[in-house]
Formats: C-alpha cells, sequence, structure tokens
C-alpha cells in the first residue's frame, strides 16, 4: 500500500510539474512572443488613432541596407472629428484652403478619425497649421512606394483584402491579425512573403486618448506614438544593389523599350540588378493600363530563343568532350549552306572553331551540333542550368515550356545548335551560365534574397545553393578566351569597355510573323582580369545582338565600374 501510494504522488507530482511548464510556456508566448500584439489591442481600446504610415510591413532593402520600399514621406492632413468643435467652419476653411468643394470635407468630418485624401502643397500645409484647428493637424506619412520604385517587377505590389476567401486564406497561412482593407501583397516578393512582411500595428501613429465610452479625454491631448519596434514585421534583405539597379533602369529608360537586363556578381550567383522593361509604378496602378497590356511582365524570368548565345553550350560541349579543338578547321559557304544558312551571305569561307565562334558562324555550329548529338546538346544545356529556372529566395512559378528534350526530336538539332527552334531560356539563366566560365566550370544558382530579419537586426540567412560541376577548369579557360575574341575581333566589340576589357557573347533569334527584327542579346562580364560583374541584355524587337545589346551592355558596364569600390 505504501509503495503504491508512493507511486501515485510521484504521478502527481509530474503532472503538476507538466501543468507549470505549459502554463509558464502559455505565459511566455503571450508576454514576449505576442505581448506587441496584445499590448497594441490594449492601447487600441482607450485610444483613438490614425497611422502615420500606409501599411504596417516590413521593409525590403537592397543588400546594403538601403530601401527599396519606404522611401517616400508626405504631408498629409489628419482629422479627429470628435474633436473638432465647429465642423461647419472647419469645412469651409478646408475646402476654402484646399481648393475644394465643402461637401467633399464636411463628409470625412461626420466620419471616424482618418488621413484625408488630398495632398497639400507646402503653403497650404502651413495655413493650416496656423488655424490652430482642434482635431486637424498635418504630418509626414510614409508611402509604400515611392514616385519611381526601383525593381517593380520583382517587389510587386500591394492591395486591399478583395474577398472574405482571401481574407481566410491569409489569416490561416499567416497567422497573422487582418482587418478587411488591410493591404497585402499581390505579387511578387511583396505576395511571397506576406506572412513575413506583414505587420502588427504601424511603427509610428497619431493617438488621442478617450474613455470607456469613447469619449475624448484631456490631459496629455495628442501624441505621437513611436514604438521601439514591432515583432510581427520582418525585414527582407535583397541581393540587389540599389545603386547598381538605378544604373540599369536610367539606361533602359533611354535604350530599351521593352527587354531585360540581369546584373550578376561574378563568383557568387547574387543577383545585383534585375530590371524589365516595359515597366510599371506600383503606387500609382490605376495609370498603369490592364495586365495584359503587359507591363506587369517580368522579362527577366520569361522564355526566349537564345540565338547564338546558345553557342556558348554547344562550344563548351566540343571541348569538354575533346571533339574539337579551338584550332578545328571548317568551311562556311555562307546563305547557300544545305544545312543552316549563315548570317554573312558570302559566308566566311575557311575557317577555324575561335574564329567561328568570335563571327557568330551558324553552318560551323550546326555541324558542332551534329557531330556532338542530340544528347550531349541536352547534357550540356542542363549542366549549364538551363533547364532551372529556380531562384534563390524568389519562389516564382517556372514555365512548363522550357524542355530540353525537344532538341532531340527529329530535324530539330541543327536549328537549336544555334539557338533557334524549340530551345528556350530565360536572361537569368544565361547571366548564370556566363557565370559558371569565371567560376572555373561551377555553376551556381542565382540568389535573389540574402535574409529575412526581424526588428533587432537578427535574421535568417537564405543560403546559396552548393555548386555543380559544369566543365574542367581547362575547358573554362579555353571559354574565356573564345569569349574574349568575341569583343576583340568578332561580332561583340561593339560592348568591349576601353580600358577594364570586357568579354561575352552576341545572340539574335528571329522572332515568327516579325521580318527584320529580332531579339537581340549579349551577355558577358567584365574587367577581363579579375571579373567583378556579368550582364545579361536582351532586347525585344531590336536590330541585332551587336547592334542593339551589345551597346547597351557597355554603357551599364561602364557606369557601374566607376561606382565607388565602399558604399
Amino acid at each position: 500500500m505504501d509503495l503504491l501510494r508512493q507511486k501515485r504522488l510521484v504521478n502527481l507530482f509530474i503532472l503538476l510539474i507538466v501543468c507549470f511548464l505549459a502554463l509558464a510556456g502559455r505565459l511566455w508566448y503571450v508576454q514576449v512572443r505576442q505581448g506587441a500584439l496584445y499590448s497594441g489591442l490594449a492601447l487600441e481600446q482607450v485610444s483613438r488613432w490614425v497611422p502615420l504610415e500606409e501599411t504596417a510591413r516590413g521593409e525590403i532593402l537592397d543588400r546594403n541596407l538601403i530601401p527599396l520600399t519606404g522611401t517616400k514621406e508626405e504631408n498629409r492632413i489628419i482629422i479627429f472629428p470628435d474633436a473638432v468643435g465647429d465642423k461647419a467652419e472647419v469645412s469651409r476653411g478646408l475646402a476654402e484652403i484646399l481648393g475644394i468643394d465643402t461637401a467633399l470635407v464636411s463628409g470625412y468630418l461626420q466620419g471616424e478619425p482618418c488621413t484625408l485624401p488630398f495632398l497639400p502643397t507646402p503653403v497650404q500645409a502651413s495655413s493650416i497649421q496656423n488655424r490652430g484647428w482642434t482635431g486637424v493637424m498635418v504630418f509626414p506619412v510614409k508611402f509604400r512606394y515611392g514616385d519611381r520604385q526601383l525593381a517593380a517587377q520583382v517587389i510587386g505590389h500591394v492591395g486591399k483584402i478583395s474577398s472574405w476567401q482571401e481574407f481566410v486564406d491569409l489569416s490561416k497561412q499567416s497567422r497573422k491579425l487582418y482587418h478587411f482593407g488591410d493591404l497585402v501583397g499581390k505579387a511578387g516578393l511583396e505576395k511571397y512573403y506576406e506572412g513575413a512582411l506583414k505587420g502588427s500595428w504601424p511603427q509610428k501613429a497619431v493617438r488621442v486618448f478617450a474613455d470607456a465610452r469613447g469619449n475624448l479625454l484631456g490631459g496629455p491631448g495628442f501624441l505621437v506614438d513611436e514604438r521601439a519596434g514591432d515583432s510581427g514585421r520582418q525585414d527582407l534583405v535583397l541581393t540587389l544593389d540599389a545603386r547598381i539597379q538605378e544604373i540599369v533602369e536610367d539606361v533602359m529608360d533611354r535604350k530599351v523599350g521593352k527587354g531585360a537586363v540581369v546584373v550578376m556578381e561574378a563568383g557568387s550567383g547574387d543577383i545585383l540588378a534585375l530590371a524589365s522593361r516595359p515597366g510599371f509604378n506600383p503606387e500609382h496602378l490605376e495609370d498603369n493600363g490592364a495586365l495584359a497590356g503587359g507591363n506587369y511582365f517580368d522579362h527577366c524570368t520569361a522564355l526566349y530563343q537564345p540565338g547564338s548565345i546558345f553557342k556558348i553550350v554547344v562550344a563548351t560541349a566540343a571541348l569538354e568532350e575533346g571533339i574539337f579543338t579551338p584550332a578545328s578547321r571548317f568551311e562556311c559557304t555562307g546563305e547557300k549552306d544545305q544545312l543552316v544558312p549563315c548570317w554573312k551571305k558570302e559566308g566566311h569561307g575557311e575557317l577555324d572553331f575561335r574564329q567561328a565562334f568570335a563571327e557568330s558562324c551558324n553552318p560551323v555550329f550546326a555541324r558542332v551540333g551534329l557531330e556532338l548529338g542530340a544528347g550531349k546538346v541536352i547534357e550540356y544545356a542542363r549542366r549549364l542550368g538551363l533547364d532551372n529556372q529556380s531562384i534563390g529566395g524568389y519562389p516564382a512559378p517556372a514555365d512548363p515550356r522550357q524542355d530540353l528534350n525537344l532538341i532531340a526530336a527529329p530535324y530539330n538539332l541543327a536549328g537549336c545548335s544555334v539557338g533557334q527552334g524549340p530551345v528556350l531560356v530565360t536572361p537569368i539563366q544565361i547571366a548564370a551560365m556566363t557565370n559558371a566560365i569565371l567560376t572555373d566550370g561551377m555553376y551556381q544558382e542565382p540568389r535573389l534574397v540574402k535574409e529575412i530579419r526581424n526588428g533587432t537586426g537578427k535574421g535568417e540567412q537564405v543560403a546559396p545553393p552548393e555548386e555543380v560541376r559544369a566543365m574542367s577548369p581547362s575547358t573554362a579557360g579555353v571559354m574565356r578566351s573564345l569569349l574574349e575574341e568575341v569583343t576583340a575581333k568578332g561580332s561583340g566589340q561593339e560592348a568591349m569597355v576601353p580600358v577594364n576589357g570586357s568579354a561575352g557573347k552576341t545572340g539574335s533569334a528571329q522572332i515568327a510573323n516579325n521580318e527584320g527584327l529580332v531579339n537581340a542579346w549579349f551577355t558577358g562580364y567584365a574587367p577581363l582580369t579579375q571579373a567583378r560583374y556579368i550582364i545579361t541584355v536582351l532586347v525585344e524587337d531590336g536590330e541585332s545582338g551587336s547592334k542593339s545589346a551589345a551597346p547597351v551592355f557597355k554603357e551599364i558596364m561602364e557606369q557601374i565600374l566607376a561606382l565607388p569600390d565602399t558604399f
């Protein structure tokens, strides 16, 4: 009996310990993890408030922690209708200052505390403040997007919750507190990282305290509440460099009406800039036309025929397999070639492999592709990442139309060997392929997101993927020499960067039903010694890779290389 009783006491003691630990864990969760949420709820019960930021969200930052969102502040008129004495007088006064109809103002004075949707000029803002109306004030409000938003297609945009189902789905997915009318991620990184970016409360607000019945209290009056932090929101740190991104977009606005530019850090696979044109401004979505208009379309992740850029794959395979050497001899008969016509009507005559690559000779590379066979061409295209649309930290869906197996279909191999036919690639994939040549043959999957960090500055790193060998170091060295020949003597001379030197490859992919126009490509790197940057340019509806894309590469590269090394 004593033993049984002792056993029961031990079990009871263990049960009490378990209950105590469970209670302590719950208290920790409520007070620490959810402390900001519940303190905010309590404060909301005893105060009226208007946020001084458009939406409670974490920021999207570049690699140097420069904000890409939340960069715009504008003065706005804040009103607390219950605190306004003579509403008729205030309505008339505000309408007179702003130059609008009195009825527009009086409607807001009958409602809840809010920010008026009118942008006052500095003179108007000063006039309103000088009137000294109780319950009417002017404060700077932070907006999500600026007048010119960098990397818009990647960042995406926010919009109001538009349906009950969307509200339910968001609440389940992120376990955050949502209200109808909240601004939530609708596209791009804003959507993919909604659960991390969504905040609990505004970090800055104007407050006025009220009693249990909602009557405004005297005492401190209006208080600008700046919270130490919002544990609900997290910041997103990208690999992008805002300085480089701005250079790219400036050049594209002048020289690329439709296309893409990717800048990658040589040796790491980190994307430093990602720009697509035409673009859009997420601050003014109503001004950008319908989605079908193409402004929202991200050309950096879209599929295109690579044209002669694909000769990098064929050349790599031929050298790595030992089938040809840079000194191997060929004959080009020009546009009359029975296999694939050459862009040079009269032909190149007798030339070696190195010259054929520099001059982008189609008949030679069609023959090289046939000699390799479809299996080897497909194998090396895969080694160089042309079947992998993944981007580190950017979970964009893959386009199923990319199917390298189509290279092996009847009559496709010759055309695919010069980048025509069913072979399709993205500009980001081409940049990553170029990077593999600079890393002595190691392929690195591109990365866009570096870190997700909380308000204390601590975060979760998005680790770069493991490297995969695509070719031997010796083959990579030969490929670098071939790319140098292109800009020194071949089709890419317009991309030559003085002093530092550059190397790369042109491409011109014919567009069906668009005679005379091509998708113009250039991918390359600089400087020649200790390369720092890779730039891939795609110009849709261009003249040729050498005339349309290579000059864009040169201008961007020269400006990037002129940036100071220290930030």
